[in-house]
C-alpha cells in the first residue's frame, strides 16, 4: 500500500514558536508511529518564512535555530514576492497539510487560506473557524448570542482605554479582572489585575499585541478544566482535565504562560476531573455546543472556568492546541484511550474527509453577457 505523503507544519512568527516546535516534535513521532504515512517537515521562521525541509529537519531536531535561518535566506532571492512559501516546492506531490503552528499564522485562520487557495487538504478547523475563535471578542459575542455561558466582560481599544477609570471596571466587572489581548494565545499578553495601577500596566502590555483589549470577570474560587474534543460532524469528547496552581483561588496564582510551557512542577493535575456527574455532562455538552457554534472541525480544546458553586464558565476555544509533554490536551487522550498515533491517524483522516466534503460544494457562476445599464435621473 502507498502512503500518504504529510506535509508536518510547524514555527510561525508568533510568541509561541518554541512551543510549536516541541508540539511537532510529538506530532512527527505519533506520526511515524501508524506506520501509514511518510513526513516532509516545514519550518516557518520567526521572519515569516517556510524554510526547506533539510533545514526543518535540524530545526526540528533542536539545533540552534538563527544559524540555519541566516544561511537559508543567504540562498533565496528574498525580493521574489512568493520567496516566503517558495521552499513548499520540495515537499513534491504531496497530499495532505497537518498544521502544528500555535498562535499568530496558524490558528489565526492564515495557513488555512493558503492551503484553501492550493486546493489541499489539511488538518483541522477552516479559515473562519480558527479567525472567528482566535479573537477572544468574537467568540464571547458568538458565544453569548449562542446561550454558552461565558463570563462577563468589555472591550476596549487604545482610544477608549484612555477615559476608563478603575472605578468603572470594578463596578461592572468586579475587583479582580484579567486583561487580555483579544488575538493572542497560551497567556501571552494576559495580566490578572486587581488595581488601578495595575490596570495601566496590564493594558500597555496587552496592546503591545493588538489593538482590540478584553477585560474580563474574574471568576472567584476557579478550578481551571480543559476539554477535548476531535471529529467532523460525529464528534469524540475526551475526558476532563483540571489543574491548579499554588494560591489559585485563594490569591494571586493563575495557569500563565510559565506553568503552560516552563515549569508546571507545582501545578496539580486531576484526570478524569473529579466533578458532580451533572457538572460532568454539562461541560461536555457546552464544548459539543461551542464546537459546532464556532464552526470547529478536526480538534479543538475548550477550556473552562468552575466557580466555587460548580458553575462553569466557557473561557476559550483553543483550535490547534499544544501537543508537548506538558500539553493537558495530549493526556487527556491517552486517558480516553485514544494513544498518540491514534490521535494522529483519526486527525489527518478527519482532514481528508472534510476536503472531500468541500469538494462537493458547487463554486459555478452565471456568465455576465452584455451590460445594460439603468436610468439615472
Amino acid at each position: 500500500m502507498n502512503k500518504k505523503h504529510v506535509a508536518l507544519i510547524f514555527g510561525g512568527n508568533s510568541s509561541e514558536h518554541d512551543v510549536s516546535k516541541r508540539s511537532a516534535q510529538n506530532f512527527y513521532d505519533a506520526i511515524m508511529a501508524t506506520n501509514k504515512y511518510d513526513i516532509t517537515v516545514f519550518d516557518i521562521a520567526q521572519n515569516g518564512f517556510f524554510l526547506d525541509p533539510a533545514s526543518s529537519e535540524r530545526i526540528l531536531a533542536l539545533e540552534n535555530e538563527q544559524p540555519i535561518v541566516d544561511a537559508f535566506m543567504a540562498k533565496i532571492d528574498a525580493a521574489d514576492p512568493l520567496a516566503r512559501i517558495s521552499a513548499l516546492r520540495a515537499a513534491g506531490d504531496f497530499d495532505i497539510f497537518f498544521p502544528v503552528v500555535h498562535g499568530n499564522l496558524g490558528e489565526d485562520g492564515t495557513l488555512q487560506g493558503l492551503f484553501r487557495m492550493l486546493n489541499k487538504p489539511y488538518v483541522g478547523a477552516p479559515l473562519r473557524g480558527h479567525a472567528v475563535s482566535f479573537d477572544k471578542v468574537l467568540t464571547k459575542e458568538l458565544l453569548t448570542v449562542n446561550g454558552i455561558r461565558n463570563t462577563k466582560y468589555m472591550v476596549v481599544d487604545p482610544k477608549t482605554a484612555q477615559n476608563l477609570s478603575w472605578e468603572q471596571v470594578v463596578a461592572e466587572l468586579g475587583d479582580i479582572v484579567f486583561v487580555k489581548a483579544a488575538n493572542q494565545g497560551s497567556s501571552v499578553g494576559i495580566s490578572r489585575v486587581k488595581s488601578a495601577e495595575e490596570l495601566q500596566t496590564a493594558l500597555a502590555d496587552s496592546f503591545q499585541y493588538d489593538y482590540k483589549v478584553l477585560i474580563e470577570q474574574a471568576v472567584k474560587g476557579p478550578r481551571e478544566l480543559e476539554v477535548g474534543v476531535i471529529g467532523n460532524d460525529d464528534l469524540l469528547v475526551s475526558e476532563i482535565g483540571a489543574h491548579t496552581v499554588p494560591e489559585q483561588g485563594v490569591g494571586d496564582g493563575w495557569y500563565d504562560y510559565s506553568n503552560k510551557f516552563v515549569d508546571n512542577s507545582a501545578v496539580q493535575f486531576e484526570i478524569p476531573a473529579k466533578l458532580p456527574d451533572s457538572v460532568t455532562q454539562e461541560v461536555k455538552q457546552m464544548a459539543l455546543d461551542a464546537f459546532k457554534v464556532l464552526n470547529l472541525r478536526g480538534e479543538a480544546r475548550m477550556d473552562f472556568l468552575l466557580d466555587e458553586n460548580n458553575v462553569p464558565y466557557l473561557g476559550e476555544p483553543n483550535t490547534l492546541p499544544g501537543f508537548t509533554n506538558m500539553s493537558l490536551f495530549k493526556r487527556l487522550w491517552d486517558y480516553s484511550d485514544i494513544n498518540n498515533a491514534k490521535l494522529a491517524d483519526m486527525l489527518i483522516e478527519y482532514g481528508f474527509e472534510e476536503f472531500e466534503r468541500n469538494e462537493s460544494l458547487s463554486y459555478s457562476f452565471l456568465a455576465l453577457g452584455e451590460e445594460k445599464i439603468g436610468k439615472f435621473n
